[in-house]
């Protein structure tokens, strides 16, 4: 059986990278290389490594402010290390509990150089930062009434949740009406982007979080 082989760049990552696309070349080979044998991905992902996930994640990085991002449940870098290439004028914290995955977050940071990007090993419900955040990523972590908990304390108020979601992002809104109130999250809507770039469009919930 032949091994699958990775998909090649799109043409249109030099749009949503820019000057940021070599950066992004080296992360995804480093992901393509040891990211199976690691755990960090399933073995059939190479062949959509790039719109499957580095540019799906890439794509959220307009969305983004200057100031302190946190990406909630990091895992291989989906989308904290991509975000904290595609940004180098914001500062992240990747927050991710399982030690094998801390260790590969941190080692990307080392060779990435990216000065901009800090690794905290802990589960979200047990962080308790000096700074609160002014905004909040996610990725294929739970159901959005279920990251409600998980994400919305660790923001400022007035601070922003950019969670990416699938297809039923304005079902799981409709789903988490009770926890929105409890977490004081209003403005809740879902945006979709790279329509017209990419089939594999990248669907954010945002929200906004009052203290």
């Amino acid at each position: 059986m032949t091994e699958p082989l990775l998909e090649q760049e799109p043409a249109f990552a030099a749009d949503v990278l820019g000057d940021r696309l070599d950066v992004a070349r080296q992360f995804t080979q480093n992901l393509a290389q040891y990211g199976e044998e690691l755990g960090l991905i399933g073995p059939l992902e190479l062949p959509r490594l790039w719109t499957r996930h580095v540019l799906n994640s890439a794509l959220v990085a307009p969305l983004l402010r200057p100031g302190l991002v946190g990406d909630v449940g990091s895992g291989a870098g989906l989308p904290g290390i991509v975000l904290g290439i595609a940004r180098p004028d914001v500062q992240f914290v990747l927050i991710e509990p399982m030690e094998r995955r801390v260790a590969w977050l941190n080692d990307q940071v080392d060779r990435l150089e990216l000065s901009n990007v800090t690794v905290l090993r802990a589960r979200a419900e047990d962080v308790n930062l000096e700074t609160p955040l002014d905004q909040v990523t996610a990725r294929a972590v739970s159901a959005f009434r279920k990251l409600l908990p998980l994400t919305a304390p660790l923001l400022r108020d007035g601070g922003e949740l950019v969670l990416m979601k699938g297809a039923n992002a304005e079902a799981e809104i409709a789903a988490a009406q009770k926890e929105m109130r409890k977490y004081k999250v209003t403005d809740a809507r879902v945006e979709v982007l790279g329509e017209g770039l990419t089939e594999d469009v990248t669907r954010v919930i945002l929200g906004t979080v009052r203290g």
